[in-house]
């Protein structure tokens, strides 16, 4: 999708992949990509009215939960800024790329399988009980979800998205741990998130500490 960039493809185009060789998610990781889930490109061209580009991911993440949420057997939250946790376990993850004035979102959901060697929690939409999903029949479920919350930061702004956002985020106290790009590690209690799309942070002497980038561990 980056590369069709330039090629003028319009906004609301989407690009799928029956599978990946070369799947990553954020800060470079790998994104095992075996046939069976959805991995699926879109791009926004951006607008001089529109939102601060990085709050493309509040919008993503209510479209990925609001696909995903109705189909799982277990709780669907989103952890900041918008990966896709049914209780506790990872079964989507969303990574934005900019290129001169388009935004390109890369979406991974865990439709038919998941991996088991990792250090942490993955579920997918067959374990969770959604056995007859099918990636094609939930990617053209997902372009409309996304084109409607993509309307709504367009025209309303960004309050009703984060709003939304925080409906289905982590209850308000939740512990986490926040490693920064820098290496440091910061823990404190899930607050909100600011105006600007930022995740709070409660420090445990009272103080708010604004995250704009790192991987976020619930405690």
């Amino acid at each position: 999708m980056l590369a069709l960039v330039d090629t003028g493809l319009s906004e609301g185009s989407w690009l799928r992949a029956r599978r990946q060789s070369g799947g990553r998610g954020r800060m470079g990781r790998t994104w095992d990509s075996p046939a069976g889930n959805l991995y699926c490109s879109t791009l926004v061209r951006l607008q001089p009215s529109d939102p601060l580009p990085h709050t493309l991911a509040l919008v993503a993440a209510n479209a990925v939960h609001a696909l995903v949420a109705p189909l799982c057997a277990g709780q669907a939250r989103i952890k900041w800024p918008n990966d896709i946790l049914v209780d506790g376990a990872k079964i989507a993850g969303i990574l934005l790329e900019r290129t001169g004035d388009t935004i390109v979102i890369g979406i991974g959901l865990n439709v038919t399988d998941h991996p088991r060697d990792l250090d942490r929690p993955v579920t997918s939409l067959a374990a969770q009980g959604a056995t007859d999903a099918e990636a094609g029949a939930l990617l053209d479920r997902l372009a409309q979800i996304f084109a409607h919350w993509l309307a709504i930061w367009r025209a309303q702004g960004l309050d009703p998205v984060r709003t939304h956002w925080l409906l289905n985020a982590p209850p308000t106290g939740t512990p986490m741990r926040v490693q920064q790009p820098d290496g440091s590690t910061v823990e404190g209690a899930f607050d909100t998130l600011d105006r600007q799309g930022m995740l709070i942070l409660r420090l445990a002497n009272g103080q708010s500490r604004a995250i704009h980038a790192g991987d976020i561990f619930l405690i």
